[in-house]
């Protein structure tokens, strides 16, 4: 693998955890959204990766090595989980016979743990540019 196809690989997983992180930062923001544009309450979002092929340039015209794999946003799906009831019966959106308040199935637990799993992704990838961009430099500084 040279530099750039590094670089692109590290870049591919830069795009898919920010992605990541966007989609957590709004199931957080709507977790106690009950009224939505489609009826019902918020459904939480989660994001699927799938393998991105990564073009080698010195290896265009053959096809013996595979290319690196990188990674995207293969989709982005809605849980099917059921929603939270919670007993409120004064607020607007209750039942009026139970007066239980369907509520988003957003567990404040599982996105802070997700979003830490999605950082830690970002931080390995910019460590691994780091990297590469150190050892580009010193190879040039090497070629002097």
């Amino acid at each position: 693998m040279d530099f750039v196809q590094a670089l692109r690989v590290s870049k591919s997983g830069l795009a898919a955890n920010r992605t990541k992180m966007n989609v957590i930062a709004e199931n957080l923001a709507n977790a106690e959204t009950t009224r939505t544009a489609e009826g019902g309450p918020y459904r939480r979002q989660m994001v699927v990766f799938a393998p991105k092929e990564i073009p080698s340039f010195e290896n265009e015209l053959e096809q013996a090595q595979k290319p690196a794999q990188g990674v995207e946003v293969g989709e982005v799906i809605r849980s099917q989980e059921d929603f939270r009831l919670v007993y409120n019966p004064s607020h607007p959106d209750a039942d009026p016979v139970t007066g239980y308040v369907a509520m988003p199935n957003v567990s404040h637990l599982t996105e802070m743990a997700d979003m830490m799993v999605a950082r830690r992704a970002y931080e390995a990838n910019v460590a691994a540019l780091t990297n590469t961009r150190g050892m580009l430099l010193k190879a040039l500084e090497i070629g002097k």
